[in-house]
């Protein structure tokens, strides 16, 4: 039912309004964003935290975000492919959604799938970006803590990053520690959230390896610790939300507008002499 309820209102399908108008404002599952720029490891982070969540009697959702094909719009990488041991799990919802050409790396109807997947009954929601770097700043108004996974070769883009991705993170996760870098990386990190502190509380910094399942605990906790101490309902919240209130509007008042119309009168009218696009407008104002 609830793959069935996405699809309608990914695709706006008969129904899709209805189905939003019945939805109650539940705010129990905590909703997790998964960040960072391509090759981090944030499907593998995401699995792993399943694994931890599930030895805890868990439910949990997963909204993965896919680039889409340039071709059918549909999803191109499938993330459910690495989370394969979880597909028929019963305590566990998988679901790829493409992000439709939509700009900050996420689905254009991310915030009403979310709220549609919030009236089921999970623990955590786990919505995971594309991947595309430093516009991946709207899953902060989303989550209720957002998790930027980085690897250690990325140490060299700090600087690069900070004015984007490096400004919306609730938590660092320094994955593949592993590697040469690893430390170096985690120092500059911490230093850096040192910085940022300003007299609150330091943010997070967790070096994982995903692969082997270390320090998953650890981010597990620090997702706990932040999201019990940070209210829901932050100014990037409400921010985001009231972006989303205006598109609906403006789809509202739109909708008894035809493109063809437009395109058709207007092919008619541009060669007139005493034409003017913003005299026309006003007719539809």
């Amino acid at each position: 039912m609830l793959a069935k309820g996405i699809t309608l209102l990914e695709n706006e399908l008969d129904g899709y309004e209805e189905l939003l108008l019945s939805l109650k404002n539940n705010d129990n599952a905590t909703i997790i964003g998964i960040t960072g720029p391509p090759g981090a490891g944030k499907s593998t982070i995401v699995n792993s935290l399943i694994k931890y969540w599930l030895l805890q009697n868990k439910r949990i959702a997963v909204l993965a975000i896919d680039p889409s094909s340039p071709f059918n719009y549909g999803a191109l990488l499938g993330d459910r492919i690495r989370m394969s041991e979880f597909y028929t799990h019963h305590q566990v919802f998988i679901r790829s959604l493409a992000s439709r050409g939509a700009l900050g790396g996420l689905s254009a109807k991310i915030i009403e799938i979310t709220d549609l997947v919030k009236n089921a009954p999970f623990d955590y929601i786990l919505v995971e970006t594309v991947g595309v770097g430093q516009s991946e700043v709207e899953i902060s108004g989303l989550a209720d803590c957002t998790v930027v996974a980085l690897v250690p070769e990325a140490g060299d883009e700090i600087q690069t990053l900070k004015a984007g991705i490096m400004e919306i993170g609730d938590i660092f996760v320094v994955n593949k520690a592993d590697r040469d870098a690893a430390e170096t990386m985690y120092r500059s990190l911490k230093l850096l959230m040192h910085e940022r502190a300003t007299g609150a509380a330091e943010t997070a910094v967790i070096k994982t390896i995903a692969t082997e399942n270390n320090g998953i605990s650890e981010l597990a906790e620090a997702i706990q610790e932040f999201t019990k101490n940070n209210h829901k309902l932050s100014p990037k919240r409400i921010h985001l939300l009231a972006e989303k209130c205006w598109q609906i509007i403006q789809a509202g008042k739109m909708k008894h507008i035809d493109f063809n119309l437009l395109e058709s009168e207007l092919k008619t009218l541009i060669n007139s002499d005493d034409f003017n696009l913003y005299r026309y407008t006003r007719k539809y104002l």
